[in-house]
């Protein structure tokens, strides 16, 4: 690993005072760190810790936090929304490319691999070059690639457009996740993480339900308007995402908030400092396209989310949490929707479109009502029975971009997987068993594997240990 010092000049304009910083200094530990206040919210210890910089993404004010926040949730919607949207059209592109319906089945599977894919190429750069010009690379590869895949003529060339819609769109998961940690709190997150997560879980079904109708006009015109969305979300994140990643220990170490200790949260409105004071560029101070390392921070080599995604199976609790819900229920509901047109084939597919209503109305209630709010509360109340420290089997937090990398890569995997053999076992054993098979799936596997890990996740915890990186703001190995 690279452990050559970070340096960077603060200049003044009289004397030309030259202040320098060796890595320690920039990562706040040992001698150089300033010891900080404790700023709790409801008498627990916040995270991440705050500091007196406007710059900083945690002191922004609430408009411009979910300004961003919708920008990644519309990133993730079309997560999903590209994957499931063209379902409807299934018997025109098998008319129109000449395939079987396994085939049509696997052009759901390929964007599934590029957002596989995606995550291990893109997570380190945007660790490195920030958040920012990740989602504006990332969205104009998926814009380019959808146009390719309207005007496709053969299902070589589709395929190959599918993929890269995938690949260019994947930065959603891992990047925009990030970029939620970056700009909340950890007692906000539960219910940011909850839109989140109902941002690609209504790509998922909204999709179908508008490709339905688009398909009156062609099945090319689905593509046409997953292009025009896709264009809309450029201009959105050119205009209205600035840089979230942050040199949060640097900063700490020159900006601390200078209030005492025992805060609460909602004061520190009141302890803002000048952002001149600190001359480093960072957040809304660095150019609108920034092809350079975000300075003030050591940073991962590009190959470092691969090499960390395999060293990720060392932690147990994470291999199975990830495993059990990827393979366990996820593919699941990747079953139900790849199979639907095959299901009531009598139907138009508008009315396909509209047999996903169901799902998007249990969706949503199980989002607004079953997490978000609802999962903070629980965990602020675990934590108080528990002296008022949080630990993470009251909520698997997924703040490491490894981690996120890993979740995100074995999701798509297993929507990968799903349509090569949803279509031979529904053929050999119908309908009803091979669902039926699934959902005892779903119940007999999922419960008791995530039961377990609330019980004996800690003792897991304690003998693997823990990894010697996080996020390159508080990184310490690289």
């Amino acid at each position: 690993m690279d452990s050559e010092p970070v340096m960077a000049e603060k200049k003044h304009d009289e004397g030309s005072k030259v202040e320098s910083f060796n890595e320690k200094a920039a990562l706040g530990l040992e001698n150089g760190r300033v010891e900080a206040a404790e700023i709790l919210k409801d008498g627990i210890r916040v995270h991440p810790e705050p500091t007196a910089d406007p710059l900083d993404p945690l002191n922004w004010s609430s408009l411009k936090k979910h300004t961003i926040l919708a920008i990644v949730m519309y990133l993730y919607f079309m997560f999903t929304y590209i994957t499931t949207t063209t379902v409807p059209s299934f018997p025109e592109l098998q008319e129109q490319l000449g395939i079987s319906y396994s085939q049509v089945n696997w052009t759901v599977a390929i964007p599934a691999l590029g957002l596989a894919v995606g995550p291990l190429f893109w997570s380190s750069l945007a660790d490195i070059y920030g958040r920012r010009i990740i989602f504006l690379t990332g969205t104009l590869i998926a814009f380019a690639a959808t146009i390719g895949a309207g005007a496709a003529k053969d299902y070589s060339g589709y395929m190959a457009a599918r993929f890269f819609q995938g690949f260019g769109v994947s930065p959603g998961a891992t990047v925009g996740l990030a970029v939620v940690m970056d700009l909340f709190f950890e007692h906000e997150r539960g219910q940011k993480l909850g839109l989140w997560v109902l941002a690609i879980d209504t790509g998922l079904l909204v999709g179908p339900i508008i490709g339905g109708f688009i398909d009156l006009v062609s099945a090319d015109w689905i593509q046409w308007l997953t292009a025009i969305l896709f264009g809309v979300l450029l201009i959105l994140e050119f205009a209205f995402m600035p840089e979230t990643l942050y040199p949060r220990a640097y900063m700490l170490n020159h900006m601390p908030v200078d209030t005492p200790s025992g805060t609460e949260i909602e004061k520190l409105s009141q302890h803002r400092d000048d952002p001149k004071r600190v001359e480093l560029q960072r957040t809304t101070k660095l150019m609108i396209v920034n092809f350079r390392p975000v300075p003030g921070m050591r940073h991962p080599k590009p190959w470092d989310s691969v090499l960390r995604f395999i060293l990720t199976f060392k932690y147990p609790v994470v291999v199975i949490g990830v495993f059990g819900y990827c393979f366990t229920w996820y593919w699941w509901i990747l079953s139900i929707i790849t199979m639907l047109p095959a299901a009531y084939v009598q139907y138009s597919p508008q009315i396909q479109g509209l047999l996903f209503l169901g799902l998007l109305l249990g969706t949503l209630f199980s989002e607004i009502f079953m997490s978000g709010r609802l999962s903070d509360y629980l965990v602020t109340r675990l934590a108080r029975n528990n002296n008022g420290v949080r630990i993470p089997e009251m909520r698997y937090p997924l703040q490491s971009m490894s981690v996120i990398t890993f979740y995100s890569v074995f999701l798509n995997l297993s929507a990968f997987a799903d349509p090569f053999f949803i279509a031979p076992w529904q053929a050999k054993s119908g309908f009803t068993w091979s669902f039926a098979a699934q959902g005892i799936i779903t119940f007999f596997g999922a419960v008791p594997i995530f039961a377990a890990l609330h019980r004996w996740g800690g003792s897991l915890r304690a003998v693997a240990g823990q990894p010697g990186w996080v996020n390159p703001e508080y990184d310490e190995t690289l």
